[in-house]
């Protein structure tokens, strides 16, 4: 299993955020549209293996096998765009704006809600036999999870913002890290293996993931769960998507740049004085 070293794998980073910020509208939403689908079946999945063997475990041990088929296929979820983006402006990439950054995000958001909602439609189909009998057992569950990450944080108030922010902040900050793991080997095998722990925990854990909520609340919402579509926004998507900018820029983005490529080139020089000054005899 290769492994490349930080500063290697933080320029692949930035590299990254440059390529994604001047890549075409068609191939960016494309792209989000299918990482979006991908990941909203890998949910579906999730949560099909624990409500049949009630194992939640089980359901998150799995669930990172959707991640690590989009990320090896090339496919942008909004949450890795978030970390590797503004990089390429922190470097001052020629060409790299703010508005570069914000047109990126706002073509991810899109083609990842347009992919998850495709996949919600059709997975309510398959959960109520095409609407014409209640949903079954996984329905249900979905249902149920909507309600109870919308409505369930909007009964505490301040509070339950709070804890819904930090939430989005926990999810990001891991899966940034799986993003980030995909790029620390050149073999598949330890591509896989980076992104599939911190996915895992993240699931394992309930924290809050963007692009994932935008395949259980809609599914929940034509399911018959008990919340509203601003119930949804107000209580669970706004919230999780900006803690999940923090997350994934602070913790793991900014943290990862600033100690392994930008202070990279002042060791450098340092470490050549030092050979200067001490010749082999």
């Amino acid at each position: 299993m290769a492994y490349l070293a930080p500063a290697e794998f933080v320029t692949k980073m930035v590299d990254a955020g440059e390529s994604k910020i001047f890549m075409s509208a068609r191939d960016t939403v494309i792209r989000a549209y299918m990482a979006g689908a991908i990941l909203a079946l890998a949910a579906a999945f999730a949560v099909t293996i624990t409500v049949q063997t009630g194992q939640p475990l089980v359901g998150a041990i799995l669930f990172p096998v959707g991640f690590c088929m989009l990320y090896l296929m090339g496919f942008d979820l909004l949450t890795g765009v978030f970390m590797l983006t503004p990089l390429a402006l922190i470097d001052r990439r020629p060409g790299v704006t703010i508005g570069g950054i914000l047109r990126n995000w706002s073509l991810v958001f899109v083609g990842n809600f347009a992919g998850a909602f495709t996949v919600a439609v059709m997975m309510a189909i398959i959960f109520t036999f095409g609407f014409t009998q209640a949903p079954d057992a996984v329905g249900q569950k979905i249902g149920v999870i909507g309600e109870g990450r919308t409505v369930g944080y909007a009964s505490h108030g301040a509070a339950g913002m709070l804890t819904l922010f930090i939430r989005g902040v926990l999810c990001n900050w891991m899966v940034a890290t799986g993003v980030v793991g995909a790029m620390i080997s050149t073999s598949v095998s330890g591509k896989v293996i980076a992104m599939w722990m911190p996915i895992m925990l993240f699931f394992f854990m309930g924290f809050e993931h963007s692009i994932v909520n935008m395949f259980l609340f809609p599914s929940g919402l034509l399911l018959g769960g008990n919340f509203s579509v601003m119930d949804y926004l107000i209580w669970n998507e706004i919230p999780t998507v900006i803690g999940n900018l923090v997350g994934g820029l602070a913790f793991v983005g900014l943290t990862l740049y600033s100690t392994h490529m930008r202070t990279g080139a002042k060791r450098s020089r340092d470490l050549g004085v030092g050979v200067a000054a001490f010749p082999a005899e």
